[in-house]
């Protein structure tokens, strides 16, 4: 498959008063044409930052993005206009990236109008066709966003998204404010315009269930560094990192008397990203950590011949563990 968009070695820092926030740190993604790639990890992980920096809202401090064969890691906002209507945001919130004193059809039309694309007449038809796309109906352009559902709002989210026929939607955490029933509804939505329309994402999550019904491949994200990625039935079925089975183990099941099972994770406090540890970032919370684990950072390897990356000392190149 041709390779949509590229990372390599991406490193995003933010400097506080109290310190510097190593929010991305060192990451190297790619994602294929029509290929959903899930991001999830915990809040405060760095996903966000890296969603800004994929969309060029922010420029990464060193690294290169490349975006269908182009590098635009450091283009003026001029020279990088033509390639922002390949790659558009779905945001976490439905309701706050909406500008609620403006009519839903204005809204999926504004990207028409800012990247001057057709004529009153054929922008109109265009929004018409977008609102059927993703099922709303013809009337709701006349109406603002205050008058609809977290997921009709969504979708217009959703709408908006596609105005410009983008190869690269980045989706932000898109179904976390819903409701569980909505939730279904939407990813079904965004899988069937995958399949329809030939899109890719980069699908950002903190809940590892929902990622894994819509992703192709899995990241796993611990403090600003990937530390797992596989095809999401491989990471579902066997996953090799610890912080990935405890990210699993977290998924709420129905048990007998309603008690929840222990996680395979130390109970302390995750730490600051202010003062993440060193070498291994997630040996303060493993509860398999060794030696090796607290005094030499793991590389993220890769595992033989299966597409596979770990970034743990206590899995092998044969993606053998010794995790019990």
């Amino acid at each position: 498959m041709t390779c949509l968009f590229r990372m390599r070695d991406v490193v995003k820092h933010y400097r506080t008063t109290r310190g510097v926030v190593r929010a991305v740190d060192g990451i190297s993604l790619d994602i294929d044409a029509g290929e959903v790639l899930g991001l999830v990890g915990e809040s405060g992980c760095g996903k966000s930052s890296l969603a800004r920096l994929a969309m060029h809202i922010t420029a990464p401090d060193s690294g290169i993005i490349e975006l269908d064969g182009a590098d635009i890691t450091t283009l003026s906002r001029k020279a990088l206009r033509p390639h922002r209507a390949k790659m558009q945001m779905i945001f976490q919130d439905p309701f706050a990236s909406l500008n609620p004193r403006t009519t839903i059809a204005r809204i999926i039309e504004e990207p028409l109008i800012v990247h001057r694309r057709g004529n009153a007449a054929e922008r109109r038809e265009r929004v018409e066709w977008l609102m059927a796309k993703v099922g709303l109906p013809r009337e709701a352009g006349r109406r603002l966003p205050h008058e609809f559902s977290g997921g009709q709002r969504q979708r217009v989210g959703i709408a908006r998204a596609l105005a410009l026929s983008p190869k690269l939607i980045v989706c932000d955490e898109p179904v976390s404010a819903l409701d569980v029933s909505i939730r279904a509804q939407v990813l079904n939505l965004l899988d069937s315009l995958r399949a329809e329309l030939g899109i890719g994402y980069l699908f950002i999550s903190h809940d590892l269930s929902v990622v894994e019904h819509i992703a192709d491949r899995i990241a796993v994200m611990y403090m600003g560094k990937i530390v797992e990625l596989a095809d999401r039935r491989t990471l579902w079925r066997k996953p090799l990192h610890p912080y990935t089975r405890a990210l699993i183990a977290a998924i709420p099941e129905p048990t007998a008397g309603g008690k929840r099972k222990p996680l395979p994770m130390r109970d302390v406090d995750p730490p600051s990203p202010l003062a993440p540890p060193a070498a291994c970032r997630f040996h303060t919370r493993c509860p398999f950590a060794q030696e090796v684990c607290r005094n030499v950072e793991p590389q993220l390897k890769p595992i033989e011949d299966s597409g596979r990356l770990v970034a743990c000392h206590l899995v092998d190149a044969q993606g053998h563990s010794s995790l019990p």
